[in-house]
C-alpha cells in the first residue's frame, strides 16, 4: 500500500518512517513534486490536518495522511498551541523556543503537552488518530537532537528532555509516535479484514 504523507518537513518523515510498518510505502510532497502553500488557517489541529489531508487528496486522489502537531503550554493559555511552527513569526525553531521561554520567564507553571493529530484519507473516507504526552518546559536548552520544541519539553517521569534523548527512545514515548500507532493498528486491522 502507498500512503502519501502530506509534509515536506524531513524529520516528521524520517520519525514517521521509522515506525510505519514495513509493507507501506510512504511518500512526501517533495517525492511528488507538491510545492504549492496550503494555508493552516485552521482553529484546531483537527482542522488543519483535515485541510492538508483534503488539499493533497483533490489534486492527487490518492491516499493521504497529514498531520498537525503543536505544544500547548498551560501558563501562556494554551500558546503556542495551532501557531506552535510559526510562533516568533519567523519560521525558526530557535527563535519559537527563545520566544516562550521568555514568556514563560517568572513563572511557576511550566505544564505543557505536546499534541499530534492524524487525518487520513483512506479511498476518499477520513479518520482521525490522535497522540499526545506530557510533560514540562525547562528553563533553559537541554540538548542537541530533535527538532522544534524538543530542546525545552521534558516528558513525565523522565529527567530529560526530548532533545536529550536518541530517535529510538523519543519515538517510543512521543505525541508523534502515539499518533501513528494508532494509524498504524489501524492500518493493520484492515489488512486482515
Amino acid at each position: 500500500m502507498e500512503l502519501i504523507f502530506a509534509t515536506h518537513n524531513n524529520n516528521k518523515v524520517k520519525e514517521v518512517a521509522q515506525i510505519l510498518p514495513s509493507y507501506l510505502s510512504m511518500k512526501s510532497l517533495t517525492d511528488i513534486g507538491f510545492f504549492d502553500e496550503i494555508e493552516e488557517t485552521g482553529k484546531t489541529f483537527e482542522e488543519n490536518a483535515l485541510l492538508k489531508a483534503k488539499t493533497i487528496f483533490e489534486k492527487t486522489g490518492k491516499n493521504i495522511f497529514a498531520d498537525d502537531s503543536g505544544l500547548v503550554i498551560d501558563a501562556l493559555n494554551g500558546a503556542p498551541g495551532v501557531y506552535s511552527a510559526r510562533y516568533a513569526g519567523t519560521g525558526k525553531d530557535e527563535d519559537n523556543i527563545a520566544k516562550a521561554l521568555k514568556e514563560l520567564d517568572g513563572k511557576t507553571n511550566r505544564k505543557a503537552y505536546f499534541i499530534s493529530i492524524f487525518c487520513l484519507i483512506l479511498n476518499g473516507k477520513e479518520y482521525f488518530f490522535e497522540g499526545r504526552i506530557d510533560g514540562t518546559i525547562s528553563t533553559e536548552i537541554l540538548g542537541e537532537n530533535g527538532f522544534g520544541y524538543d530542546p525545552i519539553f521534558i516528558p513525565d517521569g523522565f529527567s530529560k528532555s526530548f532533545a536529550q534523548m536518541s530517535a529510538e527512545e523519543k519515538n517510543a514515548i512521543s505525541h508523534r509516535a502515539k499518533a501513528v500507532e494508532k494509524l498504524n493498528n489501524f492500518l493493520i486491522n484492515l489488512n486482515k479484514n
